[in-house]
């Protein structure tokens, strides 16, 4: 058998930091965890503490008993943290791709108008939406609902709903986030 010992710097102690790290997230014990993943107690003990080899089969049990996959156990850092946005100004928006998910985009928006009246000015189409109300109030028309949406709070909805969101009593500035089939529907909205 061959001993690691666990290095912060390489993928080995990295990867048994995040095992050890999502075990304790879940607020699961060792023995809960090993009960799990069906791995005795101490041999989860010398995972964790760099005293037993990493195997791939014991991986990929062991990410599946803590809810993730392989490929999230052992991705690298990367160096790129910082994002700069795309400005689109001809919408008034600010846009940054979400790099873990291609398909996910954010968007920052300040609104100024109510939301449009009258359900034949209402988009539906594939995907979900996630809004983050910075600053303002924001109104989410959703089917036959009219959501107040306040400084700090958040709504999250299946874009198959026909929807609108607009300002309430002055301006407003949100964030935006849409999977890829919600963002593919806005993107053809705001050139059509």
């Amino acid at each position: 058998m061959l001993r690691m010992t666990q290095d912060s710097g390489d993928l080995d102690g990295l990867v048994r930091q995040r095992i050890r790290a999502l075990r304790v997230a879940q607020g699961w014990s060792l023995e809960e965890l090993a009960g799990r993943a069906k791995v005795s107690q101490s041999t989860l003990s010398r995972i964790e503490n760099g005293q037993r080899r990493l195997a791939l089969d014991q991986l990929v049990i062991l990410a599946r008993a803590l809810d993730t996959s392989l490929d999230q156990l052992v991705e690298t850092a990367t160096d790129d943290v910082i994002t700069s946005p795309v400005i689109d100004a001809a919408h008034a928006q600010m846009r940054w791709p979400v790099r873990s998910d291609p398909g996910m985009t954010v968007i920052r928006q300040r609104m100024t108008s109510p939301p449009p009246e009258g359900p034949a000015r209402m988009r539906a189409h594939p995907g979900r939406e996630w809004l983050v109300v910075l600053s303002g109030t924001a109104v989410l028309l959703l089917g036959d609902r009219r959501i107040r949406v306040e400084t700090n709070q958040a709504a999250e909805f299946p874009t198959m709903l026909p929807h609108a969101i607009g300002a309430e009593g002055g301006p407003c500035e949100i964030l935006g986030i849409f999977d890829r089939d919600a963002r593919r529907s806005h993107q053809r909205g705001a050139d059509g």
